[in-house]
Order: structure tokens, then sequence, then C-alpha cells
């Protein structure tokens, strides 16, 4: 174990997501374990460089697991972008005696640290939590599950009002560059059609799509459309096209939005928190920088916060195939 970390810090930043508690709780209990000090740190890098930071033992992250969004809140920040704000951060730290960073966040917030670590050689630690499952190196980024089974549950009660009615229901979920959620949601939901920015099915395929699940004798529809999907500008032009085209269907959009990112935290997303926070807070023990941790073959793995910023998250082919087949 490294003799020179005596005090880590811990921040989330960027979007929150359900789970993020769970992995402040895991850092602050591991470094509690390893009799390290540790230090919370509020708004991200905003507060980094207001020197917003508190201490916190095992006691102070009680009753924490299970709640969604964070409890040292989250912000972006525009100063830290800048060599200036990067630098009173620094102070900050140093001030605080804060020998290393647990960043629990996207890729916005690896990025920040990547840059952080150059100027600086300050220790830091990723750890991945976003909704959108959008991270290199990791099959399963925290808040990611807990997010499926609210979207489903919400497609669920939807389809309850499509049956009644007659109508189709174009869902848009949360996915501007991937398809994770949209697609994953969509075949657990069982969805007539699944809209992803990875495939471009095309105005055409889709109204062939609808007029089959129509003549299969679908008295309803449900289409989950990803947010970045190509197929129109947003998904009320999909509506207006459809109605255009299609006198079969009463059409309506239902747009999730925000709720995908709040709530308790599935036993999947807690459990995964609980192990990244163990691996993190080890790994810069064991006097390694710059790696974030992350879920490769059911196990706990490394990858530098490099290839995670500049790798791209794919699509599971497989799943996409599985989808096609079950909305024959």
């Amino acid at each position: 174990m490294s003799k020179n970390i005596k005090k880590i810090g811990v921040m989330t930043s960027g979007g929150d997501a359900p789970g993020m508690n769970a992995a402040i709780r895991s850092v602050v209990r591991t470094c509690a374990y390893h009799n390290v000090e540790c230090v919370g740190i509020y708004r991200g890098y905003e507060g980094i460089m207001e020197g917003d930071f508190k201490s916190m033992d095992a006691r102070s992250v009680k009753g924490i697991i299970n709640k969604g969004g964070t409890v040292l809140k989250s912000a972006r920040s525009k100063q830290f972008r800048t060599p200036e704000g990067r630098k009173i951060a620094h102070e900050q730290l140093k001030k605080a005696e804060i020998d290393a960073l647990v960043v629990i966040g996207g890729d916005g917030t690896f990025n920040g640290g990547l840059v952080f670590n150059k100027e600086y050689e300050f220790p830091i630690i990723g750890i991945p939590c976003t909704i959108d499952n959008d991270i290199f190196g990791t099959t399963h980024t925290i808040g990611f599950d807990t997010a499926l089974n609210t979207v489903v549950d919400c497609i669920d009660k939807i389809r309850d009002t499509a049956s009644s009615h007659n109508r189709l229901f174009f869902v848009e979920v949360m996915g501007r560059d991937v398809g994770h959620i949209a697609l994953n949601a969509g075949v657990g939901a069982g969805a007539e059609e699944i809209l992803i920015p990875e495939e471009n099915l095309g105005l055409d395929r889709l109204l062939e799509s609808l007029h089959r699940s129509k003549r299969s004798g679908k008295s309803s529809s449900i289409v989950v459309v990803a947010e970045g999907d190509k197929i129109g500008k947003n998904v009320f032009e999909l509506k207006d096209y459809v109605e255009a085209n299609m006198d079969e269907y009463d059409v309506r959009v239902s747009v999730l939005g925000h709720m995908q990112r709040g709530g308790s935290p599935s036993c999947f997303d807690r459990v995964l928190a609980s192990r990244m926070g163990v691996k993190a807070v080890e790994t810069l023990l064991e006097g390694k920088t710059n790696y974030m941790v992350g879920l490769l073959n059911e196990k706990m793995e490394l990858t530098h916060l490099r290839e995670a910023v500049k790798g791209k998250s794919k699509i599971d082919r497989e799943l996409l195939r599985v989808s096609e087949i079950m909305t024959t």
C-alpha cells in the first residue's frame, strides 16, 4: 500500500445517476477500512475550487445506499476548464492536504481528471456512473440497470393505455449518442419497434414495420426511440410523419425525460457501486493513477482514463438481432 496517500477526496460530477450514493458510501468505508482519511467534495470540480470539503467517516454515509441522486451534489464547471481554474483547484487540494481523488461520473468528469493529472501529476481514479452506459471499458455503468427498470415500468403502464385506445405510442428515452437504454428496455418491454442512433431504420422501413404490425392483428403499438435516433429531427416529427401516412393509428408521444435518472438504485447498481468503490480506493493505495474501474467479464478491471474517454461503447449486436426477431 502507498504510504504517500493519507487523505482521499471523493466527488460526483456531471449528470446524477442512481447508485452515486452507494459509490460514495463504498469509497468512504473502504478508506476507513484502510485507515485513510476521506473528504467529501461538494458540487464536483466547482466545489474543489471553492474548497467546499467535509471530512467523512464510516458513520457519515449510513442510510444512503438506497437513495437516488447524490448527497455530495453535482455541478458542471466552466471555470475548471481553464488553466486558472485548475490552478485554484490544485491550491485548494494542497491546502486541505488531500493526496488523491476518486471522481464519480462520465466522460466529461474523466476528461477533467485527465487534464488535471497532466498539469499537476495529481493521482486520480474514475468510477463510471451514468445511466447512458456510454463509457468504454465497462459492460455496465452505475445507474444503467436502474434506469432500464424505470423505463420498462413506464412502458408497461403506457401499454395499458395504448391497448385501451388502439393507440401507437412513441416513447422517447435518453441516449443522445448510444442506444443502450432504448435497445435493452425495448426488448424487455416487448416494443414493436426500437429506434437507436447506431441503426438508421429509415422512415419507409418504419412505416412498413408498423403496417406489418397492424396486418398481424395488433391494435396498438409501442415504438421506443432513443433521443439521438437519426430518422427524424425529433420524436414529434416522427409522430407527424406517421399520422400523415397512416390513418389506422391514433398517435401519441411520451418523453420520459429526467425521471429515468431518479429513484432508488436497483440491487445490481448497489452491488456494482460497492465493488467499484473498493477497487477505486485500493487502486490508489497501490500507487496507480489515471485509471477507471470497470466491470469486464464479471470482474473489476482497470482501463486507462484516456482509453475510457476516447473509446466508443458499442451496442450489443446480438441483442439487436434478438430485437429484430422479437418485433417480427
